[in-house]
């Protein structure tokens, strides 16, 4: 199993031995072996199901556009929040201010 360059163990590689890379390859093999599957016939009542509830669901529409003006007050809001947080670091390098040493 060494001789694989798609073993899981490669991940892990400079912190488990050879021994345990092996185990580990062991269950992931096992595991992947192992998974359960859906049958066809689950799969395809599935997917009619799907189908028909995405036909009789609305369509979304799109949301409407935000007002440039709305955005423009949320970025200065955060401009302001900005420069205010530099002003107080600025005092507390001054040795004034909540943030001084």
């Amino acid at each position: 199993m060494s001789e694989r360059s798609d073993r899981i163990s490669d991940e892990l590689q400079p912190y488990v031995d050879e021994t345990e890379a092996d185990r580990l390859d062991r269950i992931a093999e096992r595991l992947i072996d192992e998974r359960a599957a859906p049958s066809a016939a689950f799969r395809a009542e599935l997917r009619a199901t799907l189908e028909s509830e995405a036909e009789r669901a609305p369509r979304a529409a799109a949301p409407p556009p935000q007002p440039l003006a709305r955005l423009r007050v949320t970025v200065a809001a955060y401009a302001c929040g900005g420069l205010l947080l530099l002003a107080v670091a600025a005092l507390g390098l001054a040795g004034a201010g909540p943030l001084a040493p």
